[in-house]
């Protein structure tokens, strides 16, 4: 095993992918001679130049179209956006083009690309640049939504991503691209579509994704000395999404609590709850929990920053709430 940040992580898996396929590019701002806003691309330019690591204008909606105009006719694009905050930019070319061009075409063109950046939040960087909308995008036919939190996770997961003849978004937490973790050094995939149980435990499931699963492990840590058992399933991916995963964990824990960065209304987790109580009704006995951002914009402020955002102090106090 070595031992890679998140964003080493990634660019391991977009150069041993770019290497192998010279359809494969990458586009986006700063992504080659800056080396990337967040260092995700660091020495590709030098390893590929400039014509399959492009730099770009400020136009989301400029590049994410003409990432899904080469898709048409055969290239394998990874688009970059520098924050998916500036995704909404381009969101027509995502949702009215990429997503629907396969279906709307009679399967003539396949769109082979993948949209990824930093999402949610970073730190202090305002409402407009501390979003998570990985709901938007599920909400959506046609994407496949990825959200890795490990490094190990956005190796294998991006490599899978790249290879798939559909599109895909690819959020990588912000916070996460420093972090450290075991990665194999022998190449490796991991199908879209296939969560991980990362804890095992016997009287509460936490289904979570992304930066959000550090959030859930911090709380099991603290209710495993208080003898509370806690089970986490990490979904990696929401679309595809691996039901029966959540499925046979609430059956055996009888209980379930949804934690995600985004906001409460409308968001993933509710989707969730919804398919649990749906296809695990007999077995629950409590109704599913959210722990979520608060339901407004994302302060400027630090401590109101904390505040707004779930943590293992929330989520373990849900938990104590459901077991009573």
């Amino acid at each position: 095993m070595a031992i890679l940040t998140y964003r080493e992580a990634l660019n391991r898996a977009m150069t041993e992918e770019m290497e192998k396929d010279p359809s494969i590019y990458l586009m986006g701002e700063e992504v080659g001679h800056y080396q990337g806003a967040y260092k995700v691309s660091q020495g590709m330019l030098d390893k590929f130049g400039e014509e399959r690591v492009i730099d770009t204008p400020i136009s989301e909606n400029g590049f994410a179209g003409i990432g899904v105009g080469s898709a048409m006719v055969g290239l394998r694009p990874i688009i970059e956006f520098m924050t998916w905050n500036f995704s909404l930019v381009a969101i027509d070319q995502i949702i009215n083009s990429a997503a629907k061009m396969n279906y709307m075409s009679g399967g003539q063109f396949p769109m082979p690309i993948v949209f990824r950046g930093a999402g949610g939040a970073g730190g202090r960087l305002g409402a407009q640049h501390s979003q998570a909308f990985e709901s938007w995008y599920a909400h959506c036919p046609g994407l496949k939504v990825v959200c890795p939190a490990t490094p190990k996770d956005a190796y294998g997961l991006l490599k899978s991503s790249i290879r798939d003849n559909n599109p895909t978004i690819f959020i990588e937490s912000e916070v996460l691209y420093g972090s450290k973790g075991e990665v194999p050094e022998q190449e490796y995939t991991i199908p879209l579509g296939l969560g991980e149980i990362k804890r095992k435990g016997t009287d509460i499931t936490l289904v979570t994704w992304s930066r959000a699963l550090g959030f859930a492990e911090e709380a099991a840590a603290i209710l495993e000395k208080e003898g509370i058992s806690v089970e986490i399933v990490d979904l990696r991916s929401l679309r595809p999404l691996d039901e029966n995963l959540i499925y046979e964990s609430v059956k055996k824990t009888n209980r379930a609590v949804v934690v995600e960065e985004g906001w409460p209304v409308a968001g993933f987790g509710a989707q969730i709850a919804y398919l649990i109580q749906k296809n695990a009704f007999a077995y629950l006995d409590h109704p599913v929990e959210r722990v979520t951002q608060m339901d407004v914009p994302m302060s400027y402020a630090a401590n109101l920053e904390r505040m707004s955002l779930p943590n293992a102090t929330r989520v373990a106090d849900t938990i104590r709430e459901m077991l009573q």
